[in-house]
């Protein structure tokens, strides 16, 4: 069988995107997935969706890790299939879509490269340590860290997400430095089981904590930088509820091409 798939970047976290409106595409194959994502023997990317018809929505995303397991909610994922629902001419520049963790409405600007998805909600923030533990559709780990930028993210995060407390389900691992504007990240994401060049829901975490941990309320704003780029988080606080949560950056078509599977 010949597929057509097309490659989508957001903050140099990428994905293979498939059309999947006719349910062509039997995508209940980890060994397939994680063949089609390996860098290596395949396209390669951090993970991949295909988009498919909802009822009372515009699409559905769904997605799975490069491991080829289905996934939890992907923010920067998300960002890219809205951007790569406008190419396809499903939508305009507003969606209502259907992701793993719920409904998402999104905004597209005219251009077509900035995507800005509206999160979950959060009202759950916990500690483990000094480091803050919360799910913004990914269960994340936060830690803030000094020298940031030298860090062996691999060997850290590896650790934390496979340690007596979180081996069993896994989880994002995120450490944080501040910077004049906003923060540095870095991330350990499960099911690519490596560092990435962004997390959307990890820079989410990320925000929202720092928010916890400075005492800010009221409607914030945080600009983020990560690896691949730069994200902003804006979001509303009332010292127990983060709402109104919007992931915000750059989604952007790489290439398209033809693999037989």
């Amino acid at each position: 069988m010949n597929l057509h798939f097309y490659k989508y970047q957001g903050a140099g976290n990428d994905f293979i995107l498939i059309d999947n409106r006719d349910n062509r595409v039997d995508h209940h194959n980890p060994k397939l997935i994680s063949t089609l994502c390996d860098r290596r023997f395949g396209i390669g990317g951090d993970g991949l969706m295909l988009l498919q018809n909802k009822d009372g929505y515009d699409f559905e995303m769904v997605y799975y890790n490069a491991d080829g397991q289905p996934s939890s909610m992907c923010g920067n994922g998300g960002r890219c299939i809205v951007a790569f629902a406008k190419f396809l001419g499903v939508i305009d520049t507003e969606t209502e879509f259907l992701a793993v963790d719920g409904p998402h409405y999104a905004k597209i600007t005219g251009e077509g490269n900035w995507v800005s998805l509206q999160m979950i909600d959060v009202n759950d923030v916990s500690r483990d340590a000094e480091a803050y533990v919360l799910n913004t559709g990914s269960p994340h780990y936060v830690k803030l860290v000094d020298g940031l930028a030298g860090r062996d993210m691999y060997t850290e995060g590896y650790a934390i997400r496979n340690n007596e407390t979180y081996h069993e389900k896994g989880i994002n691992v995120n450490f944080v430095e501040p910077m004049e504007e906003g923060y540095f990240v870095r991330t350990f994401e499960r099911g690519v089981e490596d560092e990435t060049y962004a997390c959307g829901t990890g820079v989410t975490a990320v925000a929202l904590a720092m928010a916890q941990h400075n005492e800010q309320t009221g409607h914030v704003t945080t600009p983020i930088k990560v690896l691949g780029g730069n994200l902003n988080i804006r979001f509303d606080y009332d010292g127990k509820t983060f709402t109104d949560i919007f992931l915000e950056g750059p989604a952007e078509r790489v290439f398209e091409g033809d693999v037989v599977i």
